[in-house]
């Protein structure tokens, strides 16, 4: 009989391509990965692993039962996720996680809601970029993720998963108090063509969707900083170091000598939840997802 911990060893191995992967992924230690293979090995009576330089990677035989533990442990998920649903409770645990501004703009509604309404769910959380957010959740490392796109680039979305729109967020273009343009009611991106640009880190979403719209109106941007976080790109806005694209979720206060001003062609950023279909019918999920509409729903009606 096949002992279904370490099949979930053997696919997390197959899907983070390593035993350090796996056991961030499991949360386990990189030993109790090895001992796990090598007792699943002892019961198939077939090697598994072969070394691989300094890692290692499955063998004929180990990705074949790979294959086989993937479709398994999503019939387990299915199996639990119809188990939950008759039962009608919203227990267990969840597993959630946002892109920051989300995160900031979100979370602090949604798991307060979470907590007071469905005391019994243990919802863990964690701030990660849209794409990784999805790759988590395909791997079952998550079980939703907050993530996002631009009305002008898409983020693809692979199938297997459900998703539900939360709200759409307006950016503006943050400048420096003293800018020509801080006074004007609405501009248009190609007035800064001139200007040094703050940006997001290059090879996230959002910086490729920033070189792809300004770009499109015609010029190249001159990237002068990059900045993780918006309160550190405002910052260094208000010390007239360049302008930037903000958005409006989750901004929070906005330093004295920085002016916000919108685009008279609005960007959006469409910002919704996606899950596994084959967990679509757990209570946890369902009320993870209502939350997060709730909380959306506040900030559309503050702004409004």
């Amino acid at each position: 009989m096949l002992n279904l911990e370490r099949l979930r060893t053997l696919d997390a191995l197959a899907r983070h391509g390593s035993v350090s992967g796996a056991a961030d992924g499991l949360h386990v230690t990189t030993s109790a990965v090895s001992q796990q293979m090598a007792k699943l090995e002892r019961e198939v009576g077939q090697q598994l692993l072969a070394k691989n330089g300094r890692g290692v990677r499955l063998t004929d035989a180990g990705q074949l039962l790979a294959d086989h533990a993937a479709r398994i442990l999503s019939q387990v998920e299915l199996a639990q996720a119809d188990i939950e649903a008759q039962r009608g409770q919203v227990v267990g645990e969840v597993r959630i996680g946002a892109f920051p501004t989300a995160a900031r703009g979100l979370f602090p509604a949604t798991l307060t809601s979470l907590r007071t309404s469905h005391p019994e769910l243990r919802v863990r959380s964690v701030e990660l970029e849209p794409e990784q957010g999805i790759k988590e959740v395909v791997r079952g490392d998550l079980d939703l993720a907050v993530v996002l796109d631009w009305s002008n680039k898409r983020l693809p979305v692979p199938g297997g998963l459900a998703q539900v729109h939360l709200l759409d967020d307006v950016p503006d273009v943050a400048m420096h108090a003293d800018h020509p343009l801080a006074d004007r009611a609405e501009v248009d991106l190609e007035e800064f063509a001139e200007d040094d640009w703050v940006s997001w880190p290059e090879g996230e979403f959002c910086y490729e969707w920033l070189m792809f719209t300004l770009r499109s109106k015609g010029f190249e941007p001159r990237i002068a900083h990059m900045a993780e976080e918006h309160h550190t790109q405002l910052a260094l806005i208000e010390a007239g170091l360049g302008v930037c694209v903000t958005p409006r979720l989750g901004r929070g206060w906005v330093p004295d000598g920085v002016r916000l001003v919108p685009v008279r062609q609005r960007m959006r950023r469409h910002i919704y939840a996606v899950w596994r279909t084959d967990a679509d019918r757990r209570p946890s999920i369902r009320a993870a997802v209502g939350a997060l509409r709730e909380a959306a729903g506040a900030v559309e009606r503050s702004e409004a």
